[in-house]
């Protein structure tokens, strides 16, 4: 596979390496294997001979035409981590070549792919519209608004839909490259993670901090505070509503619009989120720790934490 890996003004240094680092491991690593799949021929390609990354380091690249002839287009991040700031470059002057490289290679239905910041990248140049995408945890409610056609899933580390692959949080840069090796070789890229010493994230949820999210909306921060202190007891919407001075159908429409979820399931991710707190920090039984964030039963909890972290009470209070 000739993979084309661009390298652009600003990009995200370890996003960069990261990509660069485990494919060209996972060709070192081909012949443990007893049948090792084609090495991947990884070229950095960019819209000047040397271009200089977010911390100032120089890249040397070869012209962007080269990803006329590749399998597969990376797009590491871009080093920003302001949303306005990110969102202002990702739709001005400064990304209008990246915007036409990555549109004008699914034209050709080559397959793309980025991670974190880069997601916005793939979004704002269209290729994203009617697929199901992830992006940075905490930057999803603003990438939800910007881009409603998209559906995003924030909890997944990794995505693909109809030839776009996206992932998560900076780091997720492993994950999706290891997710590349894994198309072709599931065992390599077994064998890349464990020389890496890189745990399977299926999910970022476990990282997730919902008080984050809510911050980007006022309604959902005053929902926010109020239902972490009747996180104990049962917890009525409506009350909710009333208690942070709107109707319930306008906190459901702030909730879906910011979250892309439900009051009752952003509740559900505040109570998932505290009792993985407490599992971890503290040595309160299970039993507890479900009342102590709404549960009557322990085994409601225990569902509940698998679903949304993908993780098991054991595996949680073991970290």
């Amino acid at each position: 596979m000739d993979v084309a890996v661009l390298a652009y003004d600003g990009v995200f240094d370890s996003g960069l390496a990261a990509l660069l680092d485990v494919l060209d491991g996972a060709n070192a690593m081909r012949d443990e294997l007893p049948e090792p799949p084609p090495a991947w021929k990884v070229t950095t390609i960019g819209f000047r001979r040397r271009i200089r990354t977010g911390v100032g380091h120089l890249v040397d690249t070869v012209p962007v035409g080269a990803a006329e002839k590749a399998d597969l287009l990376l797009v590491p991040a871009l080093a920003e981590r302001r949303p306005d700031a990110l969102i202002a470059h990702v739709t001005g002057p400064e990304s209008t070549q990246v915007r036409r490289l990555v549109a004008a290679t699914r034209e050709r239905r080559t397959p793309v792919a980025s991670a974190c910041t880069g997601t916005f990248l793939l979004a704002e140049a269209g290729v994203l519209d009617g697929r199901r995408a992830t992006t940075s945890w905490w930057l999803a409610p603003y990438f939800r608004r910007r881009y409603p056609a998209v559906t995003v899933d924030e909890t997944s580390m990794v995505t693909t839909s109809n030839g776009v692959t996206t992932a998560g949080a900076a780091f997720g840069h492993v994950d999706l490259a290891l997710a590349i090796v894994r198309m072709s070789s599931p065992a390599l890229a077994d064998l890349v993670a464990r020389y890496l010493v890189v745990d399977e994230r299926p999910s970022q949820a476990a990282y997730t901090i919902s008080a984050a999210l809510a911050q980007s909306d006022p309604t959902l921060a005053a929902f926010e505070r109020w239902a972490r202190i009747h996180l104990d007891q049962p917890i009525s919407i409506a009350a909710g509503a009333r208690a942070v001075g709107v109707s319930e159908r306008t906190l459901q429409r702030a909730v879906r619009r910011t979250l892309g979820t439900s009051p009752v399931g952003f509740v559900q991710d505040l109570r998932v989120e505290r009792a993985s707190h407490l599992l971890r920090t503290t040595d309160l039984p299970l039993e507890v720790i479900a009342r102590k964030v709404g549960y009557e039963q322990a085994n409601t909890l225990r569902i509940l934490l698998r679903e949304r972290t993908g993780e098991t009470a054991g595996a949680l209070r073991g970290r």
